[in-house]
């Protein structure tokens, strides 16, 4: 007979018998999802499941800490997904933690380690997470998570009273209280970084593009550590090309503790970088490096730098998290690489020029390596952003193309959250809502910190008519990305979500906050929609001279597919508004089909 100390968690459904009474199918079909959830978010925290028996999880950790981390997980993911759900389909799990020794049978564990966890599990709230106080001492001080004591209970068939305690978490959010107001953000409270686009020491400015592919492919494998804040790429890449950049004033208008910056020179086939990790505020430099290196180590340059910054701030993730961070190499053609840079540089232009040569270049890329799944994903963006801001000239076509492109790089990466964000995109012009809203929710459970697919769950809960579940997931993008140049987007469908709820004077404010930066035909829509509400109609006049500015191959056809709604009661409220506000039938699609 073998034994072991280990870390149990214990989780079943709450009220499981009445919602499969109600409703099996469905309930079952939920189930089979969250499990899926759940199991990747144990094995990410070094956890083994053992035991599956109705709607019942059993798993065990070596780690006390990794057990409690993935509970937390676990009910942060789940709480997102309910949002989606009628109130009565949600399925809320109640966990148990247990610290014991255990016997082992086969795969199998057996034991009073394992039972007091069950019992754990059943005192929790739905939702909730009550530990043990043995498993307790063990995490005391490791982790942020409030503990409260709840005191000795006894327990069915255990002999003696267990203290028991319950982990206070709360939602995973950046701290976003005032992201659409300027001044200094509240720090996360987890360690939370930026990193700023590399400096390109080449003399050559044809290479800007290769400097910038390394700094963002940084940022991508960084913000994979789910215990970590980390900006995303267009909110660091705004300070590209300012002259001298003050590290403290980044880190206080991003919101973070934390930045990296660094240079890179190309010479022929040889990379020499440096890259250096400084505290902003008091400017200490936690880590600096210098790599010389050849081109085909790339990839080991850019993992070796990314797991440096982590063992600088956090060793203890690149134990457990790391085998979640790290990624394959995405390609032994290292043109077709090139190639994909060149275009994704290309593409974050965000004009029609540019965007036509992003086509171009990620094209050729494929054609040199077809299993790039990074460049069938940026060409599948590449030509959703074309027919959302009017650049197409064959709408129909375009998105075609785009729906293959994205299904391709699922395939070939199905663990990429820029993949399923590129298939999203594809599914919301389709008006494929319930895979859209799928594809969201797996970007976001695969990068906790990936703004885009925050920015994808608000857009779809928009147009599928959850406008107050919007709210929250656009502003935690905001959040991830508070210094965005295309910040428009989001605050755009928070302006939309607005004014759905009848919330005409909030819609106008944020749309008029949205068009400050890019001119947004469909923010332009959403303004002339509210003011009409509101019979504001004077405004409403000189908007619509300026509305009238926009020019597009197939007007009817865009104004159609960037109207996605799943209900034509909502696209007929927002031709309401319109109509109110002057615009004829001739100007812009307005009927209900």
């Amino acid at each position: 007979m073998k034994r072991r100390l280990a870390a149990i968690l214990a989780a079943d459904v709450a009220g499981y018998s009445r919602m499969m009474a109600e409703d099996e199918e469905g309930t079952l079909h939920t189930l089979e999802a969250y499990r899926a959830v759940m199991s990747e978010l144990i094995d990410e925290h070094g956890g083994r499941i053992f035991s599956i028996a109705g709607d019942s999880v059993v798993a065990e950790f070596t780690s006390a800490v990794e057990a409690v981390r993935a509970a937390v997980a676990i009910q942060r993911v789940l709480q997102r997904r309910n949002a989606d759900l009628a109130l009565e389909r949600r399925m809320e799990f109640r966990i148990g933690i247990n610290l014991g020794d255990v016997i082992v049978e086969g795969k199998d564990l057996l034991g009073d380690g394992v039972n007091v966890a069950a019992r754990m599990q059943g005192l929790a709230a739905p939702t909730g997470i009550c530990i043990s106080g043995a498993l307790r001492e063990q995490i005391e001080g490791k982790l942020n998570f409030p503990i409260t004591v709840l005191g000795e209970r006894s327990l069915k068939n255990i002999p003696r009273p267990v203290q028991v305690c319950r982990i206070d978490w709360d939602v995973d959010a950046p701290t976003i209280p005032g992201v659409l107001h300027s001044g200094a953000f509240e720090l996360p409270d987890k360690p939370s970084m930026a990193v700023l686009p590399f400096s390109n020491m080449s003399g050559d400015p044809e290479q800007e593009y290769f400097s910038d592919g390394i700094a963002d492919d940084i940022i991508t494998a960084l913000s994979r550590y789910r215990w970590f804040f980390v900006i995303a790429r267009n909110s660091t890449f705004a300070y590209k090309g300012r002259p001298g950049i003050d590290v403290k004033q980044v880190a206080r208008e991003l919101g973070v503790r934390y930045v990296l910056e660094g240079s890179m020179r190309r010479v022929d086939n040889r990379i020499r970088a440096s890259a250096q990790l400084i505290e902003a505020e008091t400017s200490n430099h936690i880590w600096a490096e210098r790599f010389d290196r050849d081109l085909v180590d790339i990839f080991a340059l850019q993992d070796e730098i990314t797991q440096s910054v982590v063992a600088a701030i956090e060793p203890e993730m690149l134990m457990v998290e790391g085998r979640r961070a790290a990624r394959k190499n995405p390609t032994a053609n290292l043109d077709a690489y090139d190639c994909c840079m060149r275009g994704v540089w290309h593409f974050h232009q965000f004009v029609p020029d540019d965007n036509m040569q992003a086509e171009v270049w990620l094209r050729r890329s494929i054609d040199l390596d077809t299993n790039l799944a990074q460049s069938h994903m940026a060409l599948a963006r590449t030509l959703s952003a074309r027919i959302w801001w009017g650049w197409s000239r064959g709408i129909d076509q375009d998105l075609s193309a785009a729906y293959a492109a994205a299904t391709r790089a699922v395939a070939l990466d199905d663990r990429d959250a820029y993949t399923h964000y590129s298939l999203f995109g594809v599914n919301m012009l389709a008006r494929q809502h319930e895979q859209a809203l799928a594809e969201a929710q797996r970007a976001i459970d695969l990068n906790p910190n990936f703004a885009l697919g925050y920015y994808a769950l608000g857009w779809i809960r928009v147009y599928i008519g959850r406008f107050a579940e919007a709210i929250d997931p656009l502003l935690r993008s905001l959040r991830l990305s508070p210094n965005d140049p295309l910040a428009g987007f989001q605050v755009g469908w928070l302006a939309l979500a607005k004014y759905h709820q009848g919330n005409y004077e909030e819609a106008v404010c944020y749309a008029e906050r949205a068009l400050r930066g890019r001119r947004i035909p469909v923010v332009f829509r959403t303004l002339l929609a509210s003011l009409g509400q509101l019979g504001r109609t004077e405004e409403a006049k000189i908007v619509l001279a300026e509305f009238g500015q926009f020019t597009f191959a197939d007007a009817e056809r865009y104004w159609k597919i960037t109207s996605p709604y799943a209900d034509p009661a909502h696209r007929a409220h927002l031709a309401e508004g319109l109509r109110k506000a002057g615009v004829s039938e001739s100007s812009i699609f307005l009927d209900g089909t």
